[in-house]
């Protein structure tokens, strides 16, 4: 009977023993079929899948005192040593002179919330008689040993709260019983016999013949394998070094630079105005240390903010102060790195991007983090035109996946004409995905740049939140192993 449920060796053991034990523990059973508990167990479980055993799991709920709780079980809670102390009102400095700061500053909340004493003009003021509450009594119930809740006789709530206040810890005690079912107590009587199993071939019994004598346990194919997670790079820097790529391919040149800039490269060289309130503390993170300004261009941009130095620009005709420029920030774009490249390369052709980190004062939420990834990117060629940024970031949408492209009118400071690139994403429509545009000659002109420069910046965890189905930005920066496991290196 036991070959039409194709049994192991170890289940017809693990049989075997349930026959004489009538029901088990996992130990037991181990020790009575002669295996590990680990192999054992594992026989049971292929056994009750077959519906010739049964696992019976119960979980026992014990409770026992944390360090700090048998201190207390011993000398009284802080609230406790505190009342015990006083018979009229005293003061807080008083009391901290007398016990540890810690426990009066414990002691205080509960001596208020027991309605031992109250709080007034700092003064701590008894009220009543402090009888021994129902905390007290669950301590004293522990007795220095584990105990399950019945064992406590106490109050959930109460053991919630001593739980909460750390003085009791929690601990599940998992017990499993094994036994057999009525198929299998039926298989057990009708005898079992137990024959030597081999788990696989060898060379050696192929050589021999001896493998058509032999006994070969029997395999389950339909039974799944476990799954087995290969190592790969991380989702979001798989999407960067993808956007990297791109723009290798392409032929520009990745630049790298600090993330502490100073407000003048940060802000200034790009025309914003020292108003602006993007450099207010709600929205940029200032330090209290600054930068020397370059010699060759803060004349230079001086001029353009006050009157438009020696352009047709009229300038912003405010005051320009050196000393708003020297402060430095954590760059709130990567602008401030291209700009810089810029200044220190302005012989043509020029084909350059970043992808580094941004900071900005954002609240945290789904779609909003204070630190943030993006892509920047300058092109600086004699007759570079509007139509070349458009083509520019058209292909780079396109090798990144997304068919359709647009592009909306936009403004931007230090821009001119300006676009906001959109890509359509099915059940979202239209999704805007960061700015460009053509700087302006404000921007070009006192850092000694003679020709045109396209110019973007594209929200990089934007295009990964699209791209990897997210509706969390912080997604991207949990270490969640299991989204890590399951995510696709590629979709074919």
């Amino acid at each position: 009977m036991s070959s039409q449920y194709n049994l192991t060796s170890n289940e017809k053991n693990v049989l075997i023993a349930l026959e004489d034990l009538k029901d088990a523990s996992p130990n037991e059973l181990a020790e009575k079929a002669e295996m590990k508990m680990e192999t054992a167990m594992q026989a049971a479980f292929l056994l009750e899948e077959k519906g010739l055993a049964q696992v019976e799991e119960s979980v026992t709920e014990i409770f026992e005192l944390t360090g700090e709780g048998k201190k207390y079980a011993e000398e009284g809670l802080p609230e406790r040593q505190i009342i015990n102390s006083i018979s009229e009102p005293v003061s807080m400095d008083e009391l901290k002179e007398k016990f540890n700061p810690g426990i009066v500053g414990i002691a205080t909340g509960w001596l208020r919330r027991k309605g031992w004493a109250g709080i007034e003009n700092g003064m701590i003021v008894p009220i009543g008689n402090a009888q021994t509450s129902a905390d007290e009594h669950a301590l004293a119930a522990f007795a220095g040993e584990e105990k399950t809740f019945d064992e406590l006789g106490a109050d959930k709530n109460v053991i919630n709260d001593l739980i909460k206040r750390k003085l009791v810890a929690k601990i599940e005690n998992k017990q499993r019983t094994i036994k057999l079912t009525a198929e299998g107590k039926k298989l057990a009587d009708a005898g079992i016999v137990v024959e030597e199993e081999l788990a696989q071939i060898t060379s050696e019994l192929l050589k021999s013949g001896e493998w058509m004598n032999k006994k070969f346990r029997p395999y389950n194919i339909h039974t799944a394998p476990k799954p087995i997670y290969g190592a790969k790079i991380h989702p979001y820097q798989r999407l960067i070094d993808q956007m990297r790529r791109i723009f290798l391919d392409m032929g520009f040149t990745e630049i790298k630079g600090e993330a502490i800039q100073s407000s003048f490269w940060n802000f200034d060289s790009l025309f914003q105005p020292q108003d602006h309130p993007a450099r207010e503390m709600q929205d940029t993170f200032h330090l209290s240390s600054t930068s020397e300004l370059p010699e060759e261009y803060k004349d230079h941009v001086c001029a353009m903010h006050e009157h438009g130095g020696d352009t047709e620009s009229t300038g912003w005709g405010s005051k320009w102060s050196e000393e708003i420029a020297c402060k430095n920030v954590l760059r709130t774009h990567t602008t401030a790195l291209t700009i810089k490249y810029l200044a220190d390369n302005p012989e043509p052709p020029i084909k350059a991007f970043s992808i580094d980190r941004a900071y900005r004062r954002e609240t945290i939420d789904p779609t909003h983090t204070p630190e943030f990834e993006q892509l920047e990117g300058v092109v600086m060629d004699k007759d570079m035109s509007f139509s070349n940024l458009l083509g520019c970031l058209s292909e780079f949408y396109h090798r990144m996946g997304f068919e359709d492209v647009r592009f909306r009118p936009g403004y931007f400071p230090y821009t001119e004409p300006s676009v906001e690139p959109e890509v359509y994403v099915d059940g979202l429509g239209w999704v805007e995905l960061g700015g460009a545009g053509v700087f302006r000659k404000e921007v070009t002109h006192p850092l000694g740049i003679k020709y045109p420069v396209l110019a973007w910046g594209l929200g990089v965890s934007r295009l990964a939140m699209l791209k990897l189905g997210l509706k969390d930005l912080r997604q991207l920066y949990h270490s969640d192993i299991d989204w890590l496991r399951k995510s696709e290196v590629c979709q074919l």
